[in-house]
């Protein structure tokens, strides 16, 4: 019997392109801050596509410093209702910085007590990784499948351009945010360095990058035990709005092994990119019209800037995937998943 799936094969996933600005940037006004890769400025989102535009336009054999910035589109009204990109390579204009959870723990013979404490390293241990980020769906958007749409679209733009991707992949959650716009952790910890609250750090390192907190925070070690109860209850907790794309990472085969964001203190996960499940069980075909039924598919069609992803039934059967005509895949190379 034919699997349901609803409204989703009203949509699509494709690359970004110049008309998108505007759509965008009224997505970026709905984040509530702490969105690093969907800034709710204009000019920096117009330079963002445009810097899609040419990675995805360049012929490269390996990872330099690309930017694939994909969006979620009707396929009939064309309404932009999400977005996510990747990044090929983090830490080529500037470094990567992430904090390093580590435990530190001393013992007294005298006093008969061990004690432990969390310790935050400053380190570059994620540069020339490349990374998957900026997933934003729009609220109204946020049933039926369309998150998972957007997020597992890109393992498939990965899986059909292996080439231009690192071996180690990351993703950063959005750390807590508190009902004012700010971050605890910021406040505990960065923010007394800088003389500025963490909306403002955040627009800058959005618009310029994050080497200006290697240039004025200090090199430490940072005893977690002299910060803020505030701070320190938000180390490695992303946003609750986060929580739904950390389960999915974590069914791709993300984990976190204590990293966190220098600025909100979210996790940063991790997972080798030939084993994240939607790359390592993507199965390359060619797609034919004319079957009705079927398991649910995530299908990718297209190379760079002709690359679409949308959920269809579809029926492998070797190196051909049946697909219904209303697809519009009919002889097309394909890689699928089932979704």
């Amino acid at each position: 019997m034919p699997m349901d799936i609803g409204e989703l094969h009203d949509w699509h996933i494709r690359t970004a392109c110049a008309s998108d600005v505007d759509a965008l940037y009224a997505l970026a006004q709905l984040t509530g801050g702490g969105f690093t890769n969907l800034p709710p400025d204009r000019d920096e989102l117009a330079l963002r596509i445009n810097w899609s535009l040419e990675s995805l336009a360049a012929a490269l054999d390996g990872p330099q410093n690309e930017l694939y910035m994909l969006v979620l589109a009707h396929r009939r009204t064309q309404e932009i209702a999400g977005t996510a990109c990747l990044f090929s390579r983090v830490g080529v204009e500037w470094p990567f910085y992430s904090y390093k959870l580590t435990t530190l723990s001393k013992q007294s013979k005298e006093l008969g007590r061990t004690l432990s404490t969390q310790v935050l390293h400053l380190v570059n241990d994620y540069d020339g990784a490349s990374e998957v980020g900026g997933l934003f769906l729009h609220p109204a958007r946020r049933t039926g499948g369309l998150g998972r749409l957007l997020a597992r679209s890109r393992y498939l733009f990965v899986a059909r351009h292996r080439a231009r991707f690192g071996d180690r992949m990351i993703a950063e959650l959005r750390g807590v945010i508190d009902e004012t716009g700010n971050s605890p952790f910021w406040d505990g910890l960065a923010g007394r360095f800088f003389g500025m609250d963490f909306r403002e750090a955040d627009k800058f390192n959005s618009l310029h990058g994050n080497q200006f907190i290697a240039d004025l925070m200090p090199k430490h070690a940072v005893y977690a035990a002299l910060l803020p109860e505030s701070a320190r209850a938000v180390i490695g907790q992303c946003h609750p709005a986060g929580r739904a794309a950390l389960a999915m990472l974590a069914k791709e085969g993300f984990v976190h092994n204590g990293y966190i964001d220098i600025f909100d203190g979210g996790p940063t996960v991790e997972c080798a990119t030939d084993r994240i499940t939607s790359v390592a069980t993507a199965r390359r075909a060619t797609a034919r019209a004319g079957s009705a039924a079927g398991e649910a598919r995530l299908v990718a069609a297209g190379e760079a800037e002709r690359f679409t992803a949308r959920v269809t039934l579809g029926i492998a059967d070797g190196d051909t995937l049946r697909v219904p005509a209303s697809a519009d895949l009919d002889g097309q190379d394909v890689s699928h998943v089932i979704f």
